[in-house]
């Protein structure tokens, strides 16, 4: 089976490089594509309050027969719960819909900057941390100035920031902000939500190692440093999404990659959401 490599984080805890996400898959879907992603080697889980299937995470943990120390497990706050208050009831009901005790990470999803409330929700991540429910806090979706501002006015340095990660969109500058405070990137939606798996640069790359274009986008992203969580519902691709630790990209494929750089975003812009 894969031994998937851990990152360190800011608070002397540690993440898989390469975790599975769950966005946009059933509910009822979700407790087996959870047991399979365990099943081929994962034992990294993302979700998220927003996508109704945290109770399919909870569910497919148990039913795999590893204990819960052995998974790590995210879930986020959605930003229409933004506040102080309105986080650690999301919280709550979070832990609740898991059936967990503690999460191993805990994120605002969006600062939804126009809310003007991600500090104060940061204030009540640091209060779950404090009380040991959840093991590290983080963010989604943060520019710079967001994360400068928790900075002047918060005392804990966020563990994670995730944000939309591929080669359109390297997220070069919110990359090195993080390896310069201890932050460690998380990629979302690897491959632009498959948009990106035609890419001819990619596509050619592939062709040279004897692989698929998605393990290209993905092996790119753990080359990077950076936390990486595709999604699938097929068991084979799931295995195949994890098999990107035979092969490394040469100089001339990263130089190729970074040629593609684009500033296209599949999702939205953190300054416009909420």
């Amino acid at each position: 089976m894969t031994t998937i490599p851990t990152i360190p984080l800011n608070d002397g805890n540690r993440i898989p490089q390469l975790g599975f996400g769950v966005y946009k898959i059933p509910e009822s879907e979700t407790g087996d594509a959870v047991v399979a992603a365990l099943d081929a080697g994962y034992r990294h889980i993302d979700t998220a309050a927003f996508y109704g299937n945290e109770r399919g995470v909870g569910d497919g943990v148990r039913r795999s027969g590893l204990d819960r120390d052995e998974v790590f497990v995210t879930t986020k706050v959605w930003w229409e719960e933004n506040g102080y208050d309105s986080t650690l009831r999301s919280f709550d009901e979070s832990l609740d819909r898991l059936g967990f005790d503690t999460v191993d990470l805990f994120l605002i999803h969006w600062p939804a900057p126009r809310q003007d409330r991600y500090v104060e929700t940061w204030r009540a991540l640091e209060r779950v941390r404090e009380e040991g429910r959840a093991r590290s806090i983080g963010v989604a979706n943060f520019h710079i100035h967001h994360l400068e501002r928790l900075a002047r006015e918060t005392a804990v340095v966020p563990a994670v920031n995730q944000v939309e990660l591929h080669p359109w969109l390297p997220q070069t500058e919110v990359r090195g902000y993080g390896a310069e405070h201890g932050i460690v990137t998380e990629g979302w939606s690897p491959l632009a939500r498959g948009r990106i798996l035609g890419e001819p640069v990619l596509v050619a790359i592939a062709a040279k190692h004897g692989v698929t274009t998605a393990q290209i986008a993905i092996r790119w992203q753990l080359q990077l440093g950076a936390v990486v969580i595709p999604k699938s519902v097929t068991p084979e691709r799931i295995r195949q999404n994890l098999d990107v630790f035979g092969f490394e990209l040469d100089a001339d494929d990263l130089a190729a990659i970074a040629s593609l750089e684009s500033g296209e975003r599949t999702g939205k812009d953190p300054n416009t959401l909420g």
